[in-house]
């Protein structure tokens, strides 16, 4: 699962999430339930919600575009050693998940029908950060060294074994370590547990900020991930049951109304109107200061996906990742682990105009 550590426990007090609980079906035109006026509520479990990559679900709240498209979202996130947002949808524990797409893909290799119904991101967010001193410049260079993965069979780990797949080097070439998130990860750069470790903002800030490690790979932009991974790489989006959403269309749609009306908001501000609509937990705490978020998120901001659409091409590089991983094999049919239909209605409906090209049902 691709975990992802919340920095600051205070953050969760600030952004208002409720516990999860377990959720029961209302029919067709409802989530978890709705409101005495109608409003359907869907549960959203994010994989870290304070961090870079994933700021539309919470961004989307603070700018009460969930209200204005008719929906209750009640937000949450994983925290580290619980379940992770994927397997508590899939478990039915919430309804939806914040994630990367891939696991769609290793839903259905497990016999799980999974899909995407709106695409946040064209590229993993993420960095392969390397100690001072190691000389590590690609991913030839991991072998003999430790890398840090969020954990074992997350996205980051996968993201780490296809790298180094692609550079001739086998998993037994290297050791991979789960380093967690945040503050985990700069005691594991700092003290030498590991050479390297893949991570987001605003962690990468604070690296550099310290002087600990610099940027050996880019795949926080779609530029970078492109060149690195060998396409458009689409990392979070909105994961779902298809039952869930077969049954619950209207719910979803209004999710997904309000999330790409937040992409469109994402895309025509800057990373210091951003920061300043999220909780200040998240933007200023022990690692960044708010500056140093603003010059990450100013950095990093192109690989947000500015109309939700899942792009052409991308749900194939991520297949790809998967296969060379050993995750996944050429049997996997795309076509049911992502839908642009509720995006591309969220787009008509505001009149904003897509520059994403749709994948198709192939991919």
């Amino acid at each position: 699962m691709n975990k992802r550590t919340v920095v600051a426990a205070s953050a969760l007090a600030l952004a208002g999430l409720a516990t999860v609980t377990g959720c029961s079906s209302s029919g067709s035109s409802g989530g978890s339930g709705s409101d005495s006026s109608g409003t359907p509520t869907v549960r959203l479990m994010v994989g870290g919600i304070d961090k870079q990559i994933y700021l539309p679900y919470q961004l989307a709240q603070d700018l009460g575009f969930y209200k204005k498209y008719g929906v209750n979202v009640v937000l949450s996130t994983e925290t580290d050693g619980g379940v992770g947002a994927e397997d508590a949808m899939a478990s039915g524990q919430v309804d939806m998940a914040g994630a990367w797409y891939n696991h769609t893909i290793d839903f259905q290799v497990k016999g799980k029908a999974v899909e995407d119904i709106v695409q946040l991101s064209g590229a993993p967010g993420e960095r392969v950060m390397c100690a001072n001193g190691t000389n590590v410049h690609s991913a030839a260079d991991f072998k003999g060294k430790v890398i840090g993965v969020t954990d074992l069979g997350s996205g980051t780990d996968t993201l780490i074994k296809f790298l180094a797949a692609q550079k001739g080097l086998k998993t037994s070439d290297f050791t991979r370590l789960g380093v967690g998130a945040g503050s985990t990860v700069v005691a594991a750069l700092q003290n030498h547990k590991a050479a390297c470790a893949i991570t987001t903002q605003p962690t990468v800030a604070a690296l550099e900020k310290k002087n600990i490690a610099y940027s050996a790979i880019d795949l926080a932009t779609t530029t970078g991930a492109s060149g690195a991974l060998g396409g458009m790489w689409p990392a979070a989006g909105v994961l779902a049951r298809t039952d869930w959403v077969n049954s619950h269309k209207d719910a979803a749609q209004k999710v997904v109304d309000a999330l790409v009306a937040t992409m469109h908001w994402i895309n025509t501000h800057t990373a210091a109107d951003i920061a300043n609509n999220l909780p200040s937990a998240y933007t200023s705490n022990a690692l960044v200061t708010k500056d140093d978020y603003v010059t990450a998120l100013t950095q990093d901001k192109g690989q947000f996906l500015p109309d939700g659409i899942m792009p052409a091409g991308g749900p194939k590089t991520s297949l790809a990742t998967e296969e060379l991983a050993g995750n996944a094999t050429s049997s996997v049919n795309l076509g049911t682990t992502f839908t642009n239909e509720f995006a591309i209605a969220a787009n008509k409906l505001e009149g904003f105009t897509t520059t994403t090209t749709p994948a198709g049902a192939n991919g």
